[in-house]
């Protein structure tokens, strides 16, 4: 297994550890309204790893934002029909991990249509199916699907916005440019001011920097505070504001701030992080206190990530990991 997919698989660790200590509301799989015709389902990161979901009512159908992993997906239809009779029409998917994207043949088998923005095809392109066969062998739910890959979103656009409406209710899908992954997607419903940001935008210590640019990713939380959310949904943690946005983009500042004070007083990697079976297990950085919220376990990581990112004068997620 190659470091990357090491830091991948003990991030994944860290995250479930750090949910009830950071910003997570500790509330798995409770669903919580947020306007009329407009619910947020918390995942269950720390038992099974699922990201968050909106659940948001059409006139005739449901969207559901984001395809979770397998078992998360068939969570989330069973509580979408307790919420409505209507059929879920759409799935989004904000971008291509596996945790908001692998159980999309679940919601295709059960008639939706997974669509995305174009850069999550280009990033499976990129990733898979490597990622996908080494989470089957550690995840019964997408092993059991007896696939080679993911599958693939059923459609794909590359403008911004891209609008479904009705008389009942307009969304508008953006890609506001590479902060989480290249295809970051976001859901905004201007009248309700709801904003779903996927994991370009979480509430407390999930931050996966490894196919990040992390100094884009405060341009994007800008972009996306533009909007001028009344409700921001994040990938993992709580439902919020505004708040989460503006610190989740002063955290990826000041990692990337502290990491180039160093980097310019010479200091190398080994200087910063201590390694552990080849991936980051300890830093000696640290950060101020305003951005405490998104800082946990995985820290060293997103050190390690900032650290290439600054020495290699490149978003990190472009940099290949050995």
């Amino acid at each position: 297994m190659s470091k990357r997919l090491l830091a991948m698989c003990g991030f994944v660790a860290v995250l479930t550890a750090a949910f009830f200590a950071a910003g997570g509301s500790a509330e798995p799989n409770q669903v919580t309204k947020i306007a009329d015709g407009v619910w947020f389902r918390e995942g269950d990161i720390k038992g099974q790893g699922h990201c968050n979901n909106t659940i948001i009512e059409m006139k005739d159908y449901l969207v559901v934002v984001d395809a979770n992993f397998p078992s998360g997906a068939r969570a989330v239809l069973a509580d979408a029909k307790k919420l409505s009779p209507k059929p879920v029409k759409y799935v989004f998917i904000t971008h291509h991990h596996g945790d908001h994207d692998y159980g999309s043949a679940v919601w295709t088998e059960a008639g939706a249509t997974t669509f995305a923005y174009k850069g999550v095809a280009e990033e499976l392109g990129r990733y898979e199916p490597t990622r996908w066969q080494d989470t089957a062998k550690t995840r019964k739910d997408v092993g059991e699907l007896n696939r080679n890959a993911p599958e693939m979103p059923k459609e794909t656009f590359d403008k911004s916005p891209y609008i479904l409406k009705d008389e009942t209710r307009e969304i508008r899908f953006y890609h506001l440019g590479w902060a989480h992954t290249r295809g970051d997607g976001f859901a905004w419903l201007p009248k309700e001011r709801v904003l779903a940001s996927g994991d370009a935008g979480v509430n407390g210590a999930f931050n996966y920097t490894a196919d990040a640019n992390i100094g884009n990713w405060p341009k994007v939380m800008e972009a996306a505070l533009k909007l001028n959310p009344l409700h921001v949904l994040p990938g993992h943690g709580g439902p919020g504001g505004p708040e989460i946005l503006k610190g989740q983009a002063g955290f990826m500042k000041d990692l990337l701030k502290t990491v180039s004070a160093e980097v310019k007083k010479g200091k190398k990697l080994e200087d910063l992080v201590t390694m552990k079976n080849g991936a980051p297990s300890a830093t000696s950085i640290t950060l101020p206190d305003d951005v405490k919220n998104w800082v946990g376990g995985s820290l060293p990581v997103q050190v390690a990530d900032a650290y290439r990112e600054v020495s290699q004068k490149q978003p990190n997620g472009a940099i290949p990991h050995k």
